[in-house]
């Protein structure tokens, strides 16, 4: 097996960084991300994949949050582990109080049969102390057991890095849609917590990923049994 040697890996190796434990035990190595629409996923199988699904969408302007909860059916075999996903959309400042967002999110963390939580947002530079105090708060109110999973721009994994100190289990660099400024390419990752998953798009994969990473893989359109075998397949190409 080959590997590249590059900026991230000279800081793994000047660090003696090691393995990190798996940060969400009990998932598979394949979880399938299920956006805002009708989505049937009879055909998954539990010991091969989880999911995350769209469970809330919080979003705010001039500080006041309108917080909407999954609308559209979802259906998974009863044995599927399960992370639900909160995504937050701002529409500029003031930011809303903290308090009135994470208890949103606690709302999707008490959803039966879930497992972890993932906030998903873009946080500019202008939002990310607000940003790190709501992450900062929300383990004191999820149980123990419940792992706190963040995606992550590629660029807060490498150069920027300020996601290194944040109290999550997880934080899964989104190697798709890649705007202007994002590294691109196959790399790895400094940030300890970004080295442990990757986020993937079945329409734009990547040439080549470090092994041994859980995937999570978003499909532009519902789930159907091909594409989450076409999954599958990708998931034993990096395992």
């Amino acid at each position: 097996m080959r590997f590249k040697v590059g900026l991230a890996a000279t800081i793994c190796v000047l660090s003696s960084c090691r393995q990190r434990p798996d940060p969400l035990p009990g998932f598979p190595r394949l979880v399938l991300w299920a956006w805002e629409r009708p989505e049937r996923m009879d055909f998954l199988n539990p010991r091969v994949a989880g999911v995350a699904f769209l469970a809330r969408t919080v979003s705010w302007r001039a500080g006041q949050i309108t917080s909407r909860p999954r609308l559209q059916p979802l259906n998974v075999p009863p044995e599927t582990v399960m992370m639900a996903v909160v995504r937050l959309e701002s529409r500029g400042l003031p930011l809303p109080e903290t308090g009135a967002v994470r208890d949103e999110i606690l709302k999707a963390a008490a959803l039966p049969n879930v497992r972890a939580i993932q906030v998903d947002f873009d946080a500019r530079l202008s939002e990310r102390d607000w940003y790190r105090e709501l992450l900062q708060e929300l383990p004191r109110d999820l149980k123990p057991s419940m792992p706190l999973s963040i995606t992550a721009l590629a660029s807060w994994c490498e150069r920027d890095g300020w996601v290194r100190e944040l109290p999550v289990s997880d934080a899964v660099p989104m190697l798709f849609r890649m705007g202007a400024g994002e590294p691109k390419g196959s790399r790895d990752f400094s940030v300890g917590a970004c080295r442990a998953s990757f986020g993937l798009s079945t329409d734009e994969l990547p040439a080549d990923l470090p092994r041994g990473r859980r995937l999570f893989v978003f499909h532009p359109r519902p789930w159907d049994e091909d594409a989450y075998k076409g999954a599958v397949r990708l998931a034993a190409k990096w395992r």
